[in-house]
């Protein structure tokens, strides 16, 4: 999972998402700053309830823990009407034993970069790593390992500002954050392109239903048990949990109506194996599926007729 820090640090995430083909979020945390030091950090607060909390700042600067949580408070307000402001209604993603790959358009003094590490470890991240294109040299070390890998393109000498290695440094807008968001949901969820069809199997025609996503990988010929077909609300749903990841469906009857009729032909495994030979013979022949792989999703008697077939 590829997490852009907001907001400059979400156009970056964006490129680097797209071109792993990987799902896209935001990271939004706030830094919990010591009472009349802001700039000194007592913790962070991340979405979820998560919280990262150094005790030994909280011990050197004497904060009482009614002064930490009103000062929690305060950030988590805020954490939430940005949070609200970037995703919208889509709900943070659960980091519960992912990768997590926090992009920033830099690092300076890392505080927040660092707070994001620590808040995505606390989320449940099975590994946490961190991404930017540019930092200081040592950067590594003046994080002190938040993350179990840290990338930089380029760390010069020269090192002043994030900013002055870019061509193009102007602030990144709350709309513009929300589109790239907007975009990559938009591209982890293509819609496959739907038609009916009639699909045929010897001296019978059988309905279908034939669905594309753009780009597919590959192609799933779902065998209906006995007594349902290609209207079968549970196969339709789990069809379209599997376009969802670009696999193309084919949902048909193996039997036409007046084959229903006679309850021996749905207990014919021949015959239905039969059926979903034809039904992969004519999908090869066809320029948009003919050269994908394809698999059959049984169940019931249609398990065994995948079997045969």
């Amino acid at each position: 999972m590829v997490l852009g820090l907001p907001r400059g640090g979400v156009p970056v995430a964006a490129e680097v998402a797209r071109a792993l083909g990987a799902a896209l979020d935001v990271i939004v945390v706030r830094k919990v700053g010591v009472p009349l030091q802001p700039e000194l950090a007592l913790g962070a607060v991340g979405e979820g309830g998560v919280r990262v909390v150094n005790r030994d700042v909280i011990r050197a600067t004497g904060v009482t823990d009614a002064q930490l949580a009103t000062a929690e408070a305060r950030e988590r307000t805020e954490l939430e009407r940005r949070a609200r402001q970037f995703r919208g209604d889509r709900p943070p993603v659960d980091l519960t034993g992912r990768t997590a790959l926090i992009v920033d358009d830099g690092v300076a003094t890392g505080a927040t970069a660092r707070a994001a590490c620590q808040v995505a470890r606390a989320a449940g991240a099975r590994r946490v790593v961190l991404a930017v294109p540019v930092a200081p040299p040592g950067w590594q070390t003046h994080l002190g390992g938040v993350a179990d890998e840290q990338i930089a393109l380029a760390t010069p000498d020269s090192f002043g500002a994030v900013g002055a290695f870019y061509a193009d440094f102007a602030p990144t807008t709350d709309s513009e954050v929300t589109e790239c968001l907007a975009r990559a949901a938009r591209r982890a969820a293509p819609q496959a392109h739907g038609e009916d069809v009639v699909v045929p199997a010897g001296t019978v025609a059988l309905a279908g239903r034939l669905s594309v996503p753009a780009q597919a990988v590959g192609m799933v010929v779902f065998a209906h048990g006995s007594g349902s077909s290609r209207l079968s609300p549970r196969n339709r749903y789990v069809a379209a949990v599997l376009e969802r990841v670009g696999l193309a469906t084919l949902l048909f009857d193996l039997l036409t109506p007046a084959e229903e009729q006679d309850r021996a032909n749905v207990f014919d495994t021949d015959l239905l194996a039969d059926r979903l030979t034809h039904a992969i013979a004519w999908l090869r022949e066809r320029p948009d599926v003919g050269g994908l792989p394809v698999g059959i999703f049984g169940a019931s008697t249609g398990a065994a007729a995948a079997l045969c077939a």
